[in-house]
């Protein structure tokens, strides 16, 4: 099951309310249920692995399986989240990923499971996870109001802590007595569970206004939008580096809670819960921490954290301690996930945000694949205990680095501010034509030049978001106050989308930039359509 992703901050007083929808409540038990079950699946897999192999390396490659997936499927599958059914399309994976659960069974009961199968099916476990994390991100707009819609994004997180807490260790203690091929046969039954609630969901039809995005174009513009938005960069970049180091401890636990420490499954089921506890009572101290430190010092208190935790796991064989260190590290956790979640949440306007948080999923689970798969290479060569010392002091290092770079603040308003007038046009145009070229004519006194270039690069970066593959401004050689700003967008369908996409705060800086204009008339704009080269008879 891929559950609800973690994509908010954790609900304040009163954001309980979104339970009261009964849909809401509904899906939300049911992807609760169905979490536990993927984390029992997965404490199962992690320690089979232990069983058949005792390298360092081919544990770790379950953490690679499971995330590599995401890496790889993120932003195809946000894509599909916006142009498919989300309800059928949920529904198709649930069936598929109860399939691998149950080969998993099959196989470990008929013993022929290997750590080659082991890696093949969590690889196709995480395939599913890749692809439904995104539609359900994408759906809770449509199982509550408005007004209620931060505390059900809050509530799923808490969902997902919910489960990390009961499913690890559940997992572990029925592994310890029931055996593997029954926590799979369990998270089997968990999916047939969230496939009847998503068949009970009468989810309307999506009306088709001729604006429709098809995958390549809807592909194509999630890409441009991640390439200009500078605000973006600075969220992933600090996901990248911190995901990369703390991605050692969870590829190594499996290891240190059976070697180093010397426990059984269910003592490693004890150690994920623990992780889900901590994270629990880290979102109800997180609302305290934050006001006293604001972000950028959570962030760093969180990386902080994660450093000790990471640290104290390879100085002690004590029972006890391993319990703290991984309850410390689950308040890291949740600090440091749901700061940079809610943040790229702030940034991203509803237009882009399945395909945007699509491309920070595959940041997020590239660096803990590849530092899964590094850490634990590092491991054979140089003993657990000291890859994750170094894991730790690098993560303080960078974490201490990065502070000086802060998070963007995502206080701008991003809902739609549809001023654009509709464009003229001598007759209907053909929604597949292009490409359109968009002229805008300014006249800029000299004084002024300097400042409405500076402020015409930063629109520059709102019109590649929103639509144009290219964009530049010139002047005109016989009067220079005369600067024309020009930019392309690749079809007539998407410069209408793109008249949809201008948020109130893009409104605000185009509003400043044609402060800057002389003249009784305001900037002059045209729109040319390409013509198709004229063929000889």
């Amino acid at each position: 099951m891929s559950g609800v992703a973690e994509t908010a901050s954790p609900p304040p007083s009163g954001t309980f309310t979104p339970l009261r929808h009964r849909l809401f409540a509904v899906l939300w038990a049911a992807t609760v249920l169905g979490n536990i079950g993927t984390f029992m699946r997965d404490v199962a897999s992690a320690w089979i692995a232990t069983e058949i192999s005792s390298s360092p390396a081919a544990v770790a490659m379950i953490q690679v399986a499971g995330t590599l997936p995401v890496f790889l499927l993120a932003i195809p599958a946000g894509v599909l989240s916006d142009i498919l059914d989300r309800r059928r399309y949920l529904i198709g994976i649930q069936i598929a990923l109860g399939c691998v659960s149950s080969l998993l069974a099959l196989l470990v009961l008929t013993g022929g499971i290997s750590i080659e199968s082991l890696v093949a099916l969590t690889f196709l476990g995480g395939i599913g996870a890749a692809l439904a994390t995104p539609a359900w991100q994408a759906i809770t707009p449509e199982l509550v109001p408005r007004s209620d819609l931060k505390g059900a994004i809050a509530l799923n997180s808490l969902g997902i802590n919910i489960a990390r807490s009961i499913g690890p260790a559940l997992g572990g203690f029925l592994l310890a007595a029931l055996g593997a091929a029954a926590v799979y046969g369990i998270d089997v039954l968990t999916y047939v569970v969230v496939s009847f609630a998503l068949l009970w969901w009468r989810r309307a039809a999506d009306a088709d206004d001729g604006l429709r995005e098809q995958f390549g174009g809807a592909l194509r513009a999630g890409l441009r939008y991640a390439r200009a938005s500078s605000d973006l960069h600075r969220i992933l970049w600090r996901a990248v580096v911190f995901f990369a180091f703390a991605s050692a401890v969870w590829a190594l636990l499996p290891i240190v809670a059976r070697q180093e420490i010397g426990g059984g499954p269910g003592f490693y089921g004890l150690m994920l819960g623990s992780v889900g506890a901590g994270a629990i009572a880290g979102a109800i101290l997180m609302p305290r921490v934050r006001a006293r430190l604001g972000q950028d010092g959570l962030v760093l208190a969180a990386t902080l954290l994660t450093a000790a935790s990471t640290t104290l796991l390879a100085l002690t064989n004590s029972a006890i301690l391993g319990i703290a260190s991984t309850f410390a590290l689950g308040i890291a956790w949740i600090a440091m996930l749901t700061t940079l979640n809610s943040t790229m949440q702030a940034i991203l306007p509803n237009w882009i945000r399945g395909r945007g948080l699509a491309i920070y999923l595959t940041a997020f689970n590239g660096a803990m694949a590849a530092g899964s798969l590094g850490w634990g290479l590092l491991a054979q060569e140089i003993g657990v205990d000291m890859t994750l010392v170094a894991a730790g002091l690098g993560l303080a290092v960078v974490g201490v680095l990065a502070h000086r770079a802060p998070l963007p603040s995502g206080e701008g308003d991003l809902t739609p501010s549809m001023h654009w007038p509709e464009p003229a046009v001598s007759e209907p145009v053909a929604h597949d034509r292009g490409p359109v070229m968009v002229m805008v004519t300014y006249r800029i006194q000299p004084s002024d030049r300097e400042a409405f270039l500076t402020l015409l690069k930063r629109l520059s970066e709102e019109r590649r978001r929103d639509g144009a593959y290219a964009w530049g401004v010139s002047e005109d050689a016989a009067d220079p106050e005369h600067i024309v700003e020009w930019f392309f967008v690749e079809s007539w369908a998407e410069h209408l989308r793109q008249h949809r996409r201008i948020s109130k705060a893009d409104a605000d800086i185009q509003a400043e930039t044609r402060r800057f204009h002389r003249g009784d008339e305001p900037p002059a704009v045209q729109h040319f359509l390409a013509l198709a080269p004229r063929r000889d008879s």
